[in-house]
């Protein structure tokens, strides 16, 4: 009987999909699949490194499309998602899309579809208030920057959302937690990766990095919010519930709160 393999790859979408082929492809009995800056290989397994192989990527992808276009969605929201052990959950649940002659994407009475499915909802939820909640600082050289804390990898997609909204200007979002972001040079989005020693979030500490103009603007809104709110009638659990504390830090007007 062959030995369980553990393959190892670089941490890309691209790197996962490879694998998968790659797994396919020489019919693998597969023990693991982890990102080679955290892979610690099992007793039982032996581990083989994945080089990513885009063309490789897009036919597994391209056979997830042809198999079930809805599926595509639950899969890539659950890869960003960042469970531990995700990667050996989706590469089950592709070989169960591609075995099945029905489309299983929808049957939640099996345990691991309803476990990527509620993974992938909870990424799209992430997206959502990432989308509504950055705030954005005007820098000196005129690129409005905003730093983000989420607990999943949701920059690839706010991406589309912040280009489409703020087309006509420079604009960074920074993932301080995975330390990347994406830049918008007018033209198109950028991965990024910066050397920050300090977290600029929205407060009361200033910093000569941002206009003056922009803490004005900041004191603004954060009166507006006040006056806009008669402490009586404020219904904080419900409050919480749209806009949780873990945000707060990057609202200016809930800065006080902090």
């Amino acid at each position: 009987m062959e030995n369980a393999k553990t393959l190892i790859y670089d941490g890309s979408f691209n790197g996962f999909l490879t694998s998968i082929f790659v797994a396919f492809e020489e019919k693998a009995q597969v023990a693991d699949i982890q990102k080679n800056t955290i892979s610690q290989n099992g007793l039982f397994s032996e581990s083989e490194t994945i080089f990513t192989h885009v063309e490789k990527a897009k036919r597994v992808w391209n056979g997830i499309q042809k198999k079930n276009h809805n599926a595509m969605k639950d899969i890539y929201f659950a890869y960003l998602s960042e469970t531990n052990g995700i990667e050996l959950l989706l590469y089950r649940y592709i070989r169960k899309l591609f075995a099945d002659q029905t489309s299983i994407h929808s049957d939640y009475s099996d345990g691991l579809v309803l476990k990527i499915s509620q993974l992938a909802k909870s990424v799209g939820r992430e997206k959502h208030r990432m989308e509504a909640f950055v705030r954005f600082q005007r820098t000196q050289d005129d690129i409005y920057f905003a730093n983000i804390e989420p607990d999943f990898d949701i920059l690839p997609l706010i991406s589309k959302h912040f280009r489409s909204r703020y087309a006509d200007q420079l604009w960074l979002i920074y993932d301080i937690k995975r330390q990347y972001g994406i830049f918008y040079d007018l033209e198109k989005v950028e991965i990024v990766s910066l050397d920050l020693n300090e977290i600029h979030a929205n407060s009361i500490h200033k910093s000569d990095r941002f206009v003056q103009e922009e803490y004005s603007y900041q004191d603004l809104w954060n009166n507006y919010f006040k006056s806009t709110n008669i402490k009586s009638r404020i219904n904080m659990k419900l409050h919480t519930q749209h806009v949780p504390k873990r945000y707060w830090k990057y609202l200016s007007e809930k800065r006080e709160a902090v």
